[in-house]
């Protein structure tokens, strides 16, 4: 039994812990959530308690820092320095920086266990894999807790305590999964998942105590609208009653939209560079624009952390042999940063207003696959509109529109530390509203934007143990294979393929599904690997498991391959499928040999695929 309850923001941009002491919890009281302040470098020889780990890593080389500079309380260290420090050192020698991996986790075209940050460091040695990076973001906060909290109490060690980490609404499973492989290499034993825009209702449930329930009604609409450092998320949560008492339920999330503050430092730092090339300087290189990226990015946090700030200086280092003389200063103004902000990431627009397609090109450069539409206002139109007619069969007296309304908003995310970018998203909600002829939705009071998705992993542990209110969901997805349809062969033509639902859209935790494959003829070789393509929906909320629907790219995302493979002697084996939500909300999927009953895992497709090629230098995953 763990003394505490714990949850884990592993963020893009950065990391937190929250906590709950459970034996300070009494029955029907307020839950009273601590977040720990957490030890880190944030200068030569200098360590700091900060409310957050920003996720970044910083791979010295041993000669560019003084001996000693980089150790911690609990250990000397060389070569490897996470957080504050460095992202300071990021901005001076980018080509050893790392930040954002998290966003590696969803990228369909690599795969994420193998060692490729930074992207463009000419050093291969010294190169991370994304799992890599989380973990030495995790092992971080377990040395901080055991030496802060712990103290050398073997049951009070961070892995012994039951653990909620975060992850984006928008995860799919085999993000999800490799998150919990990552925690669980580290020796965590108890541990959930939560998605990120639940843990901030859950958060702002906690600060609001029994009061929350005056705050909505019955048949609300809560749309929460988080933007971090790498992803922009959107879930919508339905106020229900039952036996009486307001309950909560997400109905709806969005895609995986790569698209956050690391877009927005990108489009400051290209800003920066066009000023001051106007200004008469000289064309800044690609390390000079990396490093002026990580500048942006601090100037950024600092300005929408501190209002009176009017402006923040940059120094971007020279490239000759005198790097002092060489150095061009200038400066990030407020209202620089206001205005991109507003008219590139938040115009007004129309709610009929849709992303732009990605361009498809015959080759790309390396690097995570960032959304092509920086406008969040026109993905959140898209998610609006497009759960406009499913929301008639979740809520019954739900008021059709062509575009949903919701009752009241809550902002999570960092950048919302801007009071004119809420300000925007509500203008515009507003305007939607007033086309639909419906009440404008008000926005919930929030409480610290950085530390709410760990503050709400931390009370949902209590929640789990009867202490608090859990808001219900499932599976925010519903997961297909693709199926060959029985067709006569037609010369030229290739046979259309359908997609069964294997996870019908809000399949509870802890719960299995039998998919019988009679009806569609599901067969394997024994002894050889069978590939089936691997699909995803957020919104299509209707399909049953076993239902067979087309596939419509427009609601259907591909993902890797899963792979499986039966044993015995060689024949053809019909097999059944077998799909079970974990607990913890992982998904695994088995195919069981209907003559044998045996079940055979099924394993995500770690090779990499470019363009539908697969690269054969990859290992294939084998069943065990």
């Amino acid at each position: 039994m763990s003394k505490f309850v714990v949850g884990i923001d592993l963020g893009t941009s950065n990391t937190a812990l929250s906590y709950v002491e459970k034996e300070n919890v009494q029955s029907g009281e307020n839950i009273d959530v601590v977040s720990m302040p957490i030890p880190q470098v944030v200068a030569s020889g200098s360590i700091e308690n900060k409310p957050s780990l920003p996720s970044a890593v910083y791979l010295s080389s041993g000669d560019d820092l003084p001996k000693g500079s980089l150790n911690l309380p609990w250990r000397t260290e060389d070569k490897v320095v996470v957080g504050h420090f460095a992202r300071e050192q990021g901005t001076k020698i980018p080509t050893r920086y790392i930040h954002s991996a998290k966003s590696w986790f969803c990228h369909s075209g690599i795969d994420p266990e193998k060692k490729l940050l930074p992207p463009g460091t000419p050093e291969k040695a010294i190169k991370q894999s994304p799992a890599d990076v989380a973990k030495m973001i995790l092992q971080h906060l377990i040395e901080a807790w055991n030496d802060e909290v712990a103290q050398g109490e073997a049951d009070y060690a961070l892995t012994a305590q039951e653990v909620t980490i975060c992850v984006p609404a928008s995860f799919d499973a085999r993000a999800r999964n490799l998150t919990v492989k990552v925690a669980e290499e580290l020796g965590f034993t108890n541990l959930h998942l939560l998605e990120e825009p639940q843990a901030a209702i859950y958060s702002w449930i906690a600060s609001m105590g029994r009061d929350w329930r005056s705050k909505v009604e019955k048949d609300d609409l809560i749309l929460v609208v988080d933007v971090g450092g790498g992803t922009t998320d959107f879930s919508l949560i339905a106020v229900t009653e039952e036996e009486g008492q307001l309950e909560l339920r997400r109905i709806a999330v969005g895609e995986h939209i790569l698209l956050g503050g690391d877009n927005m430092d990108l489009a400051l730092a290209h800003s920066v560079a066009q000023k001051l090339k106007q200004q008469g300087s000289k064309k800044l290189d690609d390390w000079q624009l990396a490093g002026l990226v990580q500048q942006c990015r601090v100037a950024k946090e600092q300005l929408l952390s501190d209002a009176s700030l009017t402006h923040c200086p940059l120094t971007i280092l020279g490239r000759s042999s005198s790097v002092i003389g060489g150095s061009i200063k200038t400066e990030l103004t407020r209202e620089e940063l206001n205005s991109l902000l507003l008219e590139g990431f938040f115009p007004m627009v129309d709610s009929s207003a849709m992303p732009k397609e990605k361009r498809r090109w015959g080759f790309k450069s390396s690097g995570l696959p960032y959304s092509s539409e920086p406008a969040i206002t026109k993905h959140l139109a898209k998610f609006l509109t497009q759960h406009a007619d499913l929301l008639e069969n979740v809520l019954p007296n739900y008021e059709h529109t062509n575009t949903v309304i919701p009752t009241s908003v809550l902002f999570n995310g960092g950048v919302f530390k801007a009071d004119a970018l809420r300000e925007r998203v509500m203008n515009q909600l507003s305007e939607w509203s007033q086309a639909e002829q419906k009440t404008a939705p008000c926005s919930l009071a929030t409480t610290s934007l950085d530390l709410a998705v760990a503050n709400g992993a931390a009370y949902l542990g209590m929640a789990r143990q009867g202490q608090g209110v859990r808001i219900k969901g499932g599976s925010a997805r519903s997961y297909y294979i693709a199926i060959e349809s029985a067709e006569p062969a037609i010369p030229g033509v290739e046979p259309p393929m359908l997609a069964m639902c294997i996870v019908p859209y809000g399949m509870e935790e802890g719960s299995t599904l039998e998919i019988s494959g009679e009806e569609v003829d599901l067969c394997l070789w024994t002894g050889q690997v069978g590939e089936f393509d691997f699909l995803s929906s957020t919104g299509r909320m209707q399909d049953e498991a076993g239902q067979l629907c087309e596939i419509d790219e427009e609601e259907l995302e591909f993902h890797k391959p899963i792979e499986a493979e039966i044993k015995g002697e060689s024949r053809v084996a019909q097999v059944d499928l077998r799909a079970h939500f974990t607990d913890i909300g992982v998904l695994e999927l088995f195919c069981v040999d209907r003559e044998t009953q045996e079940a055979y895992k099924i394993e995500f497709n770690v090779r990499e695929v470019e363009d539908g090629v697969v690269n054969e230098n990859e290992a294939e995953t084998e069943i065990s």
